[in-house]
Order: C-alpha cells, then sequence, then structure tokens
C-alpha cells in the first residue's frame, strides 16, 4: 500500500516571498483612471445583460445566448426565447404584411417564444424583443431590457434579400443620410454598387458612401449629383447575381409645417350649384399629409363628398416634389352651407389652418 504524506510536500509549502519575485515588472505601464475601467465594464454589462434575455433553443433542449449575428441556411427553422411575462417582438416586416402562417409567437408564464420554420432567403433581418411596463392604459418599451439578433439565412439562388416589387424609389435629402436596401443573404458575399446610365460602378470609398451589412448602401450626405437609376451586384462562390434597379430622387423642399393653399370653384353660389373646395400642400415626397375639414353644414350633417390623393411632380431640376390634395365637393347647395370651408393639413412636423368664405348669391 501507498502512503501520501500531504505536510512533506514542497507545492504547498508556505513561505514569505522575496520583493519583486514572480513578477514582470512592464516598461513604461500606462494606468488607467479607475472610473473609465467602472464606465466601460458597466456599459459591457448591460449590454450582455440585455443579450441575455433573448436565448435560441438548440437540439435536444439546449439553449444558447443570441449572439450579436446569427448565420442559418434558408430551410432551417429557428426558435427563439425571450424573458418576462409582458414581452413584444419586432421582426421582418413582411412577415407581418402577408400574415404568414411560419411565424408563430406565445407568451408563456416566464418566457416569450418566437418560432419561425421552413425560413426562406426573404426572413433575413433583426429579430428583436423587449419587455413592456405598462401602468392604466399605457404601455412604454423597457430600454433596459431588450435583446436582439440579425438572422441571414443563407440562399445560393437568393444572394440577395427578396423584396416585393423590382423597382424601388430612394428620396435622397440634402440632411440625412440615403440608404440603397440591397441587404445579403450571407454576411461573406461581396457586393458593389452600380449605375445604370453612364454604366459603370460606384466607388464605395467608406466615407461618402459606405456598405452595411445589415442595411445596404449608405449615401452619408447625399446631392443632387448622386439621382439616377442604380442596382448592386454581389458575388458569392458562384456567378454574380443583380439587386433589383433603384431610382434616386433628390429632394430639397422647405422643412416645417404643410405648405398649404386653398381654392374654391365660385366664392359665390346659386342655390342647387355644385361646389368644390381644394386644399393642396407641397411636401417631401417621403412625408404623408392628413387633411381635416371644418365646414357650413357639419353641424347638421351635410352630406359632403371628400377625396384625398397625391403625385410626384419632377420641378425639372432634378428636385422632386410631393402634391398633396383633399378636394371637399358640395351637391345642390342650399342656404346652410353658406360660410367658411377651413381645411387644415398636418404632417411631423406640425399643422397649417387655411380658409376661404362661400357666399350665397
Amino acid at each position: 500500500f501507498f502512503i501520501f504524506l500531504v505536510t512533506g510536500q514542497p507545492a504547498k509549502t508556505k513561505r514569505p516571498k522575496e520583493p519583486g519575485e514572480n513578477k514582470i515588472r512592464p516598461v513604461n505601464k500606462k494606468v488607467k483612471p479607475k472610473n473609465a475601467r467602472m464606465k466601460e465594464r458597466e456599459s459591457v454589462d448591460s449590454s450582455l445583460k440585455s443579450q441575455s434575455m433573448l436565448t435560441q433553443v438548440m437540439d435536444k433542449g439546449h439553449f444558447q445566448k443570441v449572439a450579436a449575428t446569427l448565420s442559418l441556411s434558408a430551410g432551417q427553422s429557428i426558435e427563439l426565447r425571450c424573458k418576462g411575462s409582458n414581452v413584444t417582438w419586432s421582426y421582418p416586416a413582411y412577415l407581418d404584411t402577408f400574415k404568414d402562417s411560419r411565424l408563430s409567437i406565445k407568451q408563456l408564464d416566464r418566457y416569450s417564444q418566437l418560432v419561425l420554420t421552413n425560413s426562406t432567403a426573404a426572413d433575413t433581418g433583426e429579430y428583436s424583443c423587449w419587455l413592456q411596463l405598462c401602468s392604466a392604459n399605457k404601455c412604454r418599451k423597457d430600454e433596459t431590457k431588450a435583446g436582439s439578433t440579425y438572422i441571414f439565412f443563407a440562399d445560393k439562388e437568393e444572394l440577395f434579400v427578396p423584396t416585393p416589387s423590382y423597382f424601388e424609389i430612394v428620396y435622397l435629402n440634402p440632411d440625412k443620410p440615403a440608404v440603397i436596401p440591397c441587404r445579403v443573404t450571407t454576411p461573406s458575399a461581396k457586393v458593389t454598387l452600380h449605375r445604370e446610365f453612364p454604366a459603370g460602378e460606384i466607388e464605395t470609398d467608406g466615407t461618402d458612401i459606405t456598405y452595411d451589412v445589415k442595411k445596404g448602401f449608405v449615401y452619408q450626405h447625399p446631392t443632387s449629383d448622386h439621382k439616377g437609376i442604380v442596382y448592386c451586384k454581389a458575388e458569392s462562390q458562384g456567378a454574380p447575381q443583380i439587386s433589383i434597379k433603384y431610382h434616386l430622387l433628390y429632394v430639397e423642399v422647405p422643412k416645417g409645417p404643410p405648405s398649404t393653399t386653398i381654392a374654391v370653384s365660385s366664392s359665390r353660389a346659386e342655390v342647387s350649384e355644385r361646389i368644390h373646395v381644394t386644399c393642396t400642400v407641397l411636401g417631401e415626397p417621403d412625408v404623408d399629409v392628413d387633411f381635416r375639414w371644418q365646414y357650413p353644414g357639419q353641424e347638421s350633417k351635410r352630406p359632403v363628398i371628400i377625396q384625398n390623393f397625391w403625385r410626384l411632380m419632377n420641378r425639372g431640376t432634378g428636385h422632386t416634389t410631393r402634391i398633396s390634395k383633399s378636394i371637399l365637393v358640395v351637391d345642390d347647395f342650399e342656404v346652410r352651407d353658406a360660410g367658411n370651408y377651413i381645411c387644415i393639413a398636418r404632417n411631423l412636423q406640425g399643422e397649417t389652418t387655411v380658409a376661404t368664405e362661400v357666399e350665397l348669391n
């Protein structure tokens, strides 16, 4: 038999170390301030905490914290779980548009479950979740408790994320970046940007024009020189593929509440005459305008016809303007229809009120 004498092992024997023993003294060592280290640790901790809310269910019931990006093959299914009893999800918008049955979300006691089956290249995009804080009838997003991941569903036949149309308009505003959204399903694909006329590749310098694999090409400071038709080309272990075409329109209109005018077919109307009042707004192509009307017969519920529509107008200098109109029509003019017709036009920056008067002749 063997006897181990523990007290005799040199490795366990402690003795005072000589000054400087077992220490490597770096030359010109830089000492970081403690508060900087604390801030760095706090930011890392908060990002890890938010990311830990979101987990991926693996085979055989195993769980894995999701990374900032995931790469899967088209056809694979995925299950994500987000901790919390009141969870909201965000995912590629088209899954909502088509009420896709491949996507299911269930809220359970301690977590919410998102399952996507039979994935396709079009499912590529950001998937995120967050807790809702609710009091009374209002709910708001808890920014400190959220998680997200960007998932690539690779498909050799579809290097570009499919879109519902073959042609898209991209507005170039001088005061904000413009994105040509040719996203890819394989993050390693080599993507280039091309002009249709005059034909040629557009240089991506990494400053004025950059490429983001999650967004597409970004014009940081759009100008009228960038307008025209462009497309993207992608290569990844095979023949190159071409994206849809993007029509870049330069926009330059004043910011602020709607620039509104009002006009009436006749300021003096006969009984039984038909009149129409038109409210017109000139504005940015991608900014919606809402119209509201106030008119003399409103309280007595006088029937009127209101039509809203808009169109784009090229002003010939490379600038594009959106013309939005609302037309109020009164059939068979009566005494109660005489008075002020008020149009209130509203956009994200505010509202403008204009009015005109119609008298009984």
